[in-house]
């Protein structure tokens, strides 16, 4: 009793504003607006406006950090269109018990919801289990604790983190330097988030001739992260990695008091402090998240969730970007209208073909950015995938005058000679999806290897919760020149490695589901206990075989969002898919067209658009 007068009085006193710990922002007006049309990777329906409103805490590791601000000013965003209060209740420090509090604090208050960046996976996780056991649901942003949520949005911060380490590399080795100490300054050794960044970051550099020191933790406090990083330099180090906001103005603080200007500072996140650091020379550049689109889909998850829809604890990707010096706007998508063109560029589209769902969201997403500013694309796709018709469609495009391109490459090395004299021509090249093997202004793609590893993982858990720990594995691709989708395939056979089932031998159906269905089929004679399709029409075939030979017992697993897939899904034919952002590849593609047109420097920068897992 003692305990909950106590969480009583605490939530009274959070309310009159005036709690100690937890800090609270005004929540957003609750005028009922309908949520807007867009794809959403968490769950494969439209967020409805609900009927009343909806209290929603907001808990992230601080309130202070312009990350979390951003992430709150997308959750507002979010919570003003579709007329909930999300409150803001987040510690002025870093601080599992405040942390703890606030979660406490939403419990007694009665919010429906919480959406939290958990400080680790553990420290919050008793407090965040009485809540789900409160009935009020939980939604990760940025960081999770080890306790099931209905949806996390977060960054891949592994793939980010060996990113900011090849970036490193490749400045080190321009300036001739292939040997020396590295420092890494990290926030602390249990925020899930920045640890994964670490083991990314290190990763790039497992075979090459640097020395990683150990890591130095400052709790993403700057000063105390410059100190750290000031002792680095003491020490000789010619690059510094830091893991956070804090982490990185800290180490471009440190390399700019020092005066040397050859040590190689990387960083991750973003602020007008950090992105000054940059432009003066004192940090290479820094992974940029976006946390507004975290905030937003949060909220909107958490609507879903309230009202009753299962998101089956889909973990969405939201992106990252390298920024660099002078390319500060030409990172990852960035929430709301982009700014109007000078004039009416004439922009080609050009995807492997014109039919897929996937192509035709991806032209969809392409057509509103242009209409919003003001620019001519033509989606002048071949009917079928052929790299000869391909070819003619980029021929076609430099012919017709089109001032850039917009291209899902076939292959890497198919179109590439067309390309190149594209580019000579001075069309802009821009890649989304697929690239070749031709340098363009910027790429917008799925991370299809990690994607490819988490499809795999997916299949061995359904396989070993049905007993299954051996046996034959189906994988039906394209062909074995898509990029795309042969680093799919590369990564479901890594997940796969050390575990007792046979991987067969890859057969090809060139995308086409009734190809694809034969060849699953033929795999299904061979008694395979699972199959994965590599893309839209791989996975149709599959689900579509799958359903034809009666044996549920089989556990399909694809990769691309259609109609025909979900419906496989729903009808217990295929586990799941990876479900890409196609819509967001062809919106962000087109801004950048249009920014390399009007004279910005986009740097050949790789836009990882994310993958959710969706399932039934």
């Amino acid at each position: 009793m003692k305990k909950k007068l106590l969480a009583m009085l605490s939530c009274a006193a959070l309310l009159a504003a005036s709690i100690t710990g937890c800090s609270s922002s005004k929540p957003a007006e609750s005028a009922a607006a309908p949520a807007p049309a867009g794809n959403e990777s968490a769950a494969p329906t439209t967020t409805a406006a609900p009927s009343g409103d909806m209290k929603i805490a907001l808990i992230t590791m601080d309130s202070i950090d312009q990350h979390w601000v951003t992430l709150n000013e997308g959750a507002q965003k979010a919570a003003g269109e579709l007329g909930v209060t999300v409150t803001f209740m987040s510690p002025n420090t870093k601080d599992d018990a405040q942390q703890i509090e606030c979660v406490n604090n939403a419990v007694a208050g009665g919010y429906k919801a919480i959406i939290v960046a958990a400080n680790g996976p553990d420290a919050i996780s008793s407090a965040l289990k009485e809540a789900a056991s409160a009935g009020v649901k939980i939604v990760y942003v940025d960081s999770p604790a080890n306790v099931d949520a209905e949806a996390t949005f977060s960054t891949d911060n592994e793939a980010a983190g060996k990113t900011a380490g090849e970036e490193m590399i490749k400045a080190l080795e321009a300036a001739g330097i292939t040997s020396g100490k590295i420092g890494i300054v990290n926030v602390n050794a249990a925020t899930d988030s920045t640890v994964k960044r670490e083991n990314g970051f290190r990763s790039a550099f497992e075979g090459k001739g640097y020395e990683l020191m150990e890591t130095q933790y400052g709790e993403g406090d700057a000063a105390k992260s410059q100190t750290i990083a000031e002792n680095y330099i003491t020490q000789g180090v010619v690059g510094i990695f830091g893991c956070n906001e804090g982490s990185t103005t800290g180490t471009g603080n440190a390399i700019k008091a020092s005066g040397k200007s050859d040590i190689i500072g990387v960083g991750f996140d973003k602020s007008d402090a950090i992105l000054n650091l940059i432009e003066d020379g004192y940090l290479l550049c820094t992974m940029a998240q976006n946390p507004d689109v975290m905030g937003e889909k949060g909220v909107k998850a958490a609507v879903k969730a309230i009202n009753g829809e299962s998101l089956g604890g889909a973990v969405t990707d939201t992106g990252v970007s390298a920024i660099k010096a002078g390319g500060s706007s030409s990172a990852a998508a960035a929430a709301g209208t982009p700014a109007a063109a000078t004039k009416e560029w004439k922009i080609a589209l050009i995807t492997m073909d014109s039919i897929d769902q996937h192509w035709v969201t991806l032209n969809e997403g392409a057509q509103k950015t242009a209409k919003e500013m003001g620019v001519s694309v033509t989606f002048m796709s071949p009917n079928t995938k052929d790299d000869a018709q391909q070819i003619e469609c980029v021929n076609n495009a430099v012919a017709g005058n089109y001032e850039a391109i917009i291209v899902a490459a076939n292959g890497p090395d198919a179109i590439s000679s067309a390309l190149k004299e594209a580019s000579s021509a001075g069309v802009k090249i821009v890649y989304v999806d697929s690239p070749a093997n031709v340098d363009a202004e910027a790429t917008f793609s799925t991370d299809n290897e990690a994607a490819g590893k988490t499809a795999g993982e997916e299949m061995i858990k359904a396989l070993e919760a049905a007993g299954v720990t051996s046996g034959k594995i189906g994988i039906v691709n394209v062909n074995a020149a898509t990029d795309s989708t042969v680093k799919r395939e590369n990564g479901f056979r890594s997940a796969f490695e050390g575990k007792g089932y046979e991987l067969m031998e890859t057969q090809y159906g060139e995308g086409d589901a009734a190809k694809s269905q034969t060849i699953a089929e033929n795999y299904i004679t061979q008694g395979v206990v699972g199959i994965f399709g590599c893309n839209e029409g791989s996975t149709t075939g599959t689900g579509n075989a799958i359903k034809a030979s009666g044996n549920s017992n089989i556990i399909g697993v694809g990769f691309d969002k259609s109609d025909a897939i979900m419906n496989l899904i729903n009808d217990g034919y295929l586990l799941c898919t990876m479900a890409q952002n196609p819509d967001v590849m062809g919106s962000e593609g087109v801004i950048a067209a249009v920014k390399a047109l009007e004279g910005e420097s986009l740097g050949g920068a790789v836009q990882d658009t994310g993958v959710s897992v969706l399932t039934k």
